[in-house]
């Protein structure tokens, strides 16, 4: 196994965008091709090693980029502020997901047939947008993300499978929030699955978060849960790979 790693500039509209690419280069054959959508900082390092763990197990992982080219908050301030116009401006971030997803499809170790997106908080909103809006992506993974629906789509029927993975004790998705995004993906008539942790807040796949106050902190248990969950969502998926 040789994973490697690239940067890769990309457009949407007059916005320059930079994604990080991971594959296993010893493997020749197209692969699906999994987009991460970053927390409410924006792609950082550690959207790469997620990129380079889908690698290793055999996918092209692509950590997205939806404020910009080096554009990384520095404080849950400078957070706010570049996630607010995007929440803001649903059909906005769901342009700039769909400009990732085509960069993604576009780069030559990806078959373009075979896509998903998972995402972290701010991220898990925007893969289950990307559900929402039809993208053609075959699954979609929520780790510990918002649920508030879009106000610009007047959602269909859902054909991307969902999986959500939520922290009970989340302040930001509460268990009325998990009732109305069941009820808004089964009116949908997606096919969809939520594991829910019990005893477990925001962010719990993230070490660096330890602020129980403000109901964020990691989950050793639910980190590792979630991830096998993942994994077994996507060799669903992609079972014929």
């Amino acid at each position: 196994m040789n994973i490697q790693s690239r940067l890769i500039d990309y457009q949407h509209g007059d916005l320059a965008l930079r994604a990080e690419l991971a594959v296993d280069a010893d493997n020749t054959t197209p692969r699906p091709g999994i987009l991460i959508a970053p927390n409410w900082a924006g792609r950082s390092p550690q959207d790469g090693l997620v990129a380079d763990r889908l690698a290793a197990l055999g996918y092209a992982g692509f950590a997205l980029d939806v404020y910009g080219a080096g554009v990384l908050g520095t404080s849950p301030e400078e957070n706010a502020a570049n996630m607010q116009p995007l929440l803001d401006d649903r059909a906005e971030l769901q342009a700039r997901l769909l400009a990732a997803l085509a960069t993604l499809q576009a780069q030559p170790e990806v078959d373009e047939t075979r896509c998903a997106i998972i995402g972290y908080c701010f991220g898990g909103l925007c893969a289950l947008d990307m559900a929402r809006c039809g993208a053609p992506v075959h699954g979609v993974v929520s780790f510990h993300g918002l649920f508030t629906p879009p106000a610009n789509l007047d959602v269909g029927r859902i054909t991307s499978k969902i999986l959500m993975l939520h922290g009970w004790d989340d302040p930001m998705a509460t268990p009325d929030d998990v009732l109305a995004v069941s009820r808004e993906l089964s009116a949908a008539n997606a096919d969809w699955q939520l594991h829910a942790y019990g005893g477990v807040m925001h962010s719990f796949t993230s070490p660096a978060a330890d602020n129980p106050a403000n109901g964020t902190g990691y989950d050793a248990i639910a980190d590792q849960r979630s991830w096998q969950a993942t994994v077994h969502f996507l060799d669903e998926l992609f079972a014929d790979s």
